[in-house]
């Protein structure tokens, strides 16, 4: 069984990367690869396996979506660049012999813009927002395996212009009997546009495959985390006209050797986090985003950009988790979050 889930993954995703070769700047409906969660955030943006359930992760990987989040309620907020703010909602529940559940509300707001007609005259304001719900689905194939999906209706207003489409995301997950390890693969944004924004102006989705681990350390508080993003391409390292800013450059020839270009090409796709857990409930995490960095750095003043780092803490029934992810000099992102089990308000009542 397993086997033949994978062989049938391999070929989809096999066709897939053929269809979607091309990242940046030329797909709709960007929002749908924001990073959502504080966890994620400070772990580099993107996690799509853990060895701990988590709603954050199961947003990016539906197959990390197990029955030990059963009942639980997620809220996160995110206060991003220039008056954007965005927010997620989820809920999940398990039912036996079914699998697990979960539905969620994700919104984007763009605030305010000024409206001018051809001349320049103001002529008034106007607002931007996307949606996207996510019905989530995943089930247990064996102790080890867990299959898992997530359909997402999308709805986008840009000023006067609306617009509708239908995206899936298709994982899967994989932990180990001791609990230390886990593995997963994601196939994300798989759809369409419904109704384009004007006539005729079909664009398509921002297609991402995705690849993770993450290992617990035996004897020692520490979980580390490392993603390969955008594997569906190779021309994903951004060559600067300095060729003496790529990552492996060693200053000496005005062209890269192929060692180089391979090894720009891999750390570019590669996402860091590590997670130090000093006390129960407590969490501190830190994460590196290579490609982030290489794009978005000052050769003057590269500071933190590509860096990101968070907290995380359980208050009585409460986790509350912060986090703040470098894009640029010019600011970051906070991201903030609460989530419960609704559970531990009931229980409490029936003793």
């Amino acid at each position: 069984m397993i086997k033949r889930v994978f062989i049938i993954l391999t070929v989809i995703l096999g066709s897939l990367i053929n269809l979607y070769a091309q990242v940046g700047g030329v797909n709709t409906y960007g929002f749908l690869n924001l990073t959502i969660t504080p966890r994620s955030a400070a772990l580099g943006s993107k996690v799509v396996a853990l060895d701990e359930p988590d709603q954050g992760v199961a947003l990016f990987n539906p197959a990390n979506l197990s029955s030990q989040l059963h009942n639980q309620l997620s809220l996160s907020y995110v206060s991003y660049y220039a008056d954007i703010k965005y927010a997620f909602v989820t809920y999940s529940r398990h039912l036996d012999g079914i699998g697990t559940f979960g539905i969620g509300l994700q919104h984007v707001g763009y605030g305010d813009f000024i409206e001018a007609d051809v001349a320049g005259q103001i002529t008034g304001s106007f607002t931007g927002y996307d949606m996207a719900f996510h019905l989530s689905y995943s089930r247990s194939i064996d102790s080890l395996f867990t299959i898992g999906v997530n359909l997402k209706p999308i709805y986008s207003h840009l000023e006067q212009y609306t617009s509708y489409g239908i995206a899936a995301d298709f994982g899967v997950a994989y932990h180990s009997r001791d609990g230390l390890s886990a593995a997963g693969i994601v196939a994300r944004n798989i759809g369409t546009m419904l109704k384009p924004y004007t006539p005729d102006t079909w664009e398509s989705l921002p297609f991402e495959l995705l690849v993770g681990v993450s290992q617990k350390l035996k004897h020692a508080p520490f979980r580390l985390v490392g993603t390969f993003q955008q594997i569906q391409t190779t021309s994903l390292f951004y060559q600067r006209e300095d060729k003496s800013n790529s990552l492996f450059d060693d200053g000496q020839s005005s062209k890269p050797t192929l060692i180089n270009r391979v090894g720009n090409e891999i750390v570019s796709h590669l996402i860091l986090g590590v997670e130090f857990v000093p006390l129960k409930n407590f969490y501190i995490r830190g994460g590196y985003n290579f490609q982030r960095r290489n794009e978005m750095k000052i050769e003057e003043r590269a500071s933190t950009v590509g860096f990101s780092w968070g907290l995380g803490v359980k208050i009585n029934k409460f986790f509350i988790n912060y986090s703040r992810a470098t894009y640029h000099l010019a600011g970051g992102s906070n991201h903030f979050s609460i989530s419960t089990d609704l559970d531990d308000f009931f229980r409490k009542k029936n003793l």
